[in-house]
């Protein structure tokens, strides 16, 4: 029988997961998390555009904490909310996560449940990608990881209230072009997630099935059926 192969992690013996872990992730976090603040404030005027009450704002941001499905809510966002829709499209969106937390077992493994789950829900795409280098250099504290997404949250949370209570003194928001911020917002987030011409084989597909779909069917679905059709996509274009 051949040799199982080794993984690309760190053992998981000597695991720990201590408040100087904690600390640690947190400090070292900080610069990203300036960063992430200005998208912040972006979701924080947009929330406002919406009629969403200061109160909803950072409820959404400190229960859902997840901006780019936060975004895409705000764009499906009408009289009366598609639940289902926003639901379901934020699944998809946030799928990903599955994958790419999978990579964190080294560390979740050892430190039980409780300690693991909680660490994941402060998990955004930031502070993953700062914990994975740190597990791979051969960090052991598992507390890095909820100390790192404890920065991303804080911040977040801070940055959207900032945007919800100051969009309020802009009187007339299309003259400045608030109303265009979502759309801005996910064209960067485009261009920041493409690595290459094996993206547009998913993407076109997902691009087409949106445009087809709009032109048959009611209200948002057209989002979700792209997502999925551009999803499946590039599964299949990574098995092959």
């Amino acid at each position: 029988m051949p040799e199982a192969p080794v993984p690309d992690y760190p053992r998981t013996q000597g695991v720990r997961f201590t408040a100087a872990g904690l600390r640690a992730g947190y400090v070292r976090t900080i610069p990203v998390g300036l960063g992430v603040s200005l998208f912040g404030i972006v979701f924080g005027l947009v929330a406002g555009q919406k009629g969403l009450s200061v109160l909803e704002t950072g409820l959404m941001s400190a229960l859902v904490f997840a901006g780019a499905s936060q975004m895409l809510a705000m764009e499906l966002w009408t009289s009366p909310v598609p639940v289902l829709t926003v639901a379901i499209a934020a699944l998809v969106i946030n799928l990903r996560y599955f994958m790419m937390n999978a990579a964190l077992m080294p560390w979740l493994q050892p430190v039980g449940p409780l300690r693991a789950y909680g660490s994941l829900f402060f998990t955004a795409d930031e502070n993953w990608a700062v914990s994975v280098a740190e597990m791979r250099s051969g960090g052991r504290d598992a507390g890095f990881l909820l100390g790192s997404g404890l920065a991303i949250w804080t911040f977040w949370l801070t940055a959207t209230l900032i945007g919800r209570t100051t969009g309020t003194i802009i009187a007339d928001p299309e003259r400045v072009g608030v109303d265009f911020v979502g759309t801005a917002v996910f064209t960067f987030l485009l261009v920041r997630m493409h690595q290459g011409k094996g993206d547009w084989l998913p993407w076109t597909v997902a691009g087409v099935t949106a445009v087809t779909a709009a032109e048959f069917l009611p209200g948002f679905w057209y989002l979700i059926l792209g997502g999925l059709a551009g999803s499946i996509a590039g599964a299949l274009r990574d098995v092959r």
